[in-house]
């Protein structure tokens, strides 16, 4: 584990490879699981504020789907969520593209700049998964073989987690934090 500010980072955010493969993986990671997308408590006003915004490039099922039980949930584990279509299937906020592949209606409305908010945290950290405890975050890889595409993609490009995720990481822990990741992994790489 790495150690930065209140975070204990895994050494696989550092050595693992990764890089997304849609066409490979066709957006899984937003259709196939038991739950919707995990949220942040300070993320649960903000996707009610930005429903209607949204609501225009969201499917018919992922609209009754939030009508019906609002814009998240609580799942069997206690935690917040965003809401699922129906058990076991996409999340309401999912669209396909012309290629079938599962896309964001939140990220789309905000590339769109109909909204100042990408999408929740959990989603573009994706493979890192951050579990708060009291005194720090734990910021793990989340290995699913779904992403298999996005590993073999990673390896073939050399590209590590943290350097696919960068933009992410720092939205969520700033610059200077990556920064410090960033010398972390140089220095953890170079023992090796």
């Amino acid at each position: 584990m790495i150690a930065i500010d209140n975070t204990l980072i895994s050494e696989d955010i550092l050595e693992k490879k990764f890089l997304c493969d849609l066409n490979a993986c066709k957006g899984a990671c937003c259709v196939a699981g038991d739950s919707g997308a995990p949220l942040d408590k300070d993320e649960l006003a903000v996707l009610d504020k930005i429903y209607t915004k949204v609501k225009p490039y969201m499917v018919p099922k992922g609209i009754k789907a939030v009508e019906k039980k609002g814009t998240y949930v609580i799942d069997s584990d206690g935690d917040y969520t965003t809401t699922l279509v129906s058990a076991g299937a996409e999340c309401a906020f999912v669209y396909f593209d012309e290629n079938k592949i599962a896309k964001c209606a939140i990220e789309k409305a905000w590339l769109e700049k109909k909204i100042d908010w990408q999408k929740p945290i959990s989603c573009h950290l994706y493979p890192i998964r951050i579990s708060k405890y009291k005194t720090y975050d734990a910021v793990n890889y989340s290995k699913w073989n779904v992403c298999a595409p996005a590993c073999k993609c990673g390896e073939k490009l050399d590209v590590p987690i943290y350097k696919f995720l960068k933009g992410p990481l720092i939205r969520k822990y700033g610059k200077e934090w990556f920064k410090q990741l960033e010398k972390s992994a140089s220095l953890h790489l170079k023992k090796d």
